[in-house]
């Protein structure tokens, strides 16, 4: 099911749905999908959904700012993980429960970390596909992916001039139907600050493809979180969530207490 949300700066979010007999003892799931991609594409394609839904959960999916079938538009004053965080605090204040899981790929990762710092609402984390960068440089990784090179990929008018570096994100926007000047857009104004990795208290899982040049030693994350666990999956950036392993360690960490 889908439905809609009105943020603060006075954009229209689209957000995603789905149960089947939920235990409403059990804390609603959130999830925030990562840079290029939607919820559906991140999360239902994967059977992320339905692992958590036939344990009995309800999920929710935002489609983050520009992407998916919320707003897109092009000003980078509209972007940036810090408005993300709060579009979050509002699907949460939407759902209406005391307490949420929330979990994030990738630029849903850095959400989730900004978010789980500041609300207490969110009682277990996960994050995956981001990893030492997190720590050494904050929020994603710019030394595997500089947003100057992402942005400009993005917004070439042929494919083809497109460096080999930054061409599967701009495969990416393209088989999705994405609007590549609102991804450039949030490129621009992507968080680049220290995390507070220091203020996550809650039990946590980290998640990371071992082929994943943009999570590389996710040890180092894990570490940086306290208590956090650690799973390395096959795959790299693009494959490792749809790893079955990234669904099944994901459904059962949630249902741990």
């Amino acid at each position: 099911m889908a439905d809609e949300l009105r943020t603060h700066d006075g954009l229209t979010l689209r957000y995603w749905s789905w149960s089947r007999d939920p235990d409403e003892a059990l804390p609603p799931v959130v999830l925030l999908h990562g840079f290029a991609a939607h919820a559906r594409l991140n999360w239902e394609g994967p059977g992320v959904v339905e692992a958590l839904v036939a344990r009995g959960r309800r999920v929710y999916a935002l489609d983050a700012r520009g992407h998916g079938e919320s707003d897109r538009p092009h000003d980078d004053t509209h972007y940036g993980e810090s408005l993300m965080v709060r579009d979050v605090r509002l699907l949460i204040d939407r759902i209406g429960a005391d307490h949420v899981h929330l979990a994030g790929y990738s630029m849903g990762a850095v959400v989730a970390v900004l978010a789980a710092a500041e609300d207490a609402r969110i009682s277990r984390l996960v994050v995956g596909g981001i990893g030492a960068g997190a720590v050494e440089v904050g929020g994603l990784d710019t030394r595997a992916m500089p947003p100057e090179l992402v942005s400009a990929a993005l917004t070439a008018d042929d494919a083809a001039d497109v460096p080999e570096r930054a061409r599967g994100f701009r495969l990416l926007a393209d088989s999705s139907g994405a609007d590549r000047h609102a991804l450039a857009a949030q490129i621009r104004a992507v968080h680049r600050g220290a995390l507070p990795l220091d203020r996550i208290t809650v039990p946590t899982l980290v998640l990371a493809g071992e082929s994943d040049p943009l999570a590389v030693r996710p040890r180092v994350l894990a570490d940086a979180i306290e208590g956090a666990e650690l799973v390395v999956l096959p795959g790299d950036h693009l494959t490792a969530v749809r790893d079955p392993g990234f669904a099944g360690s994901l459904a059962r960490f949630f249902a741990e207490e």
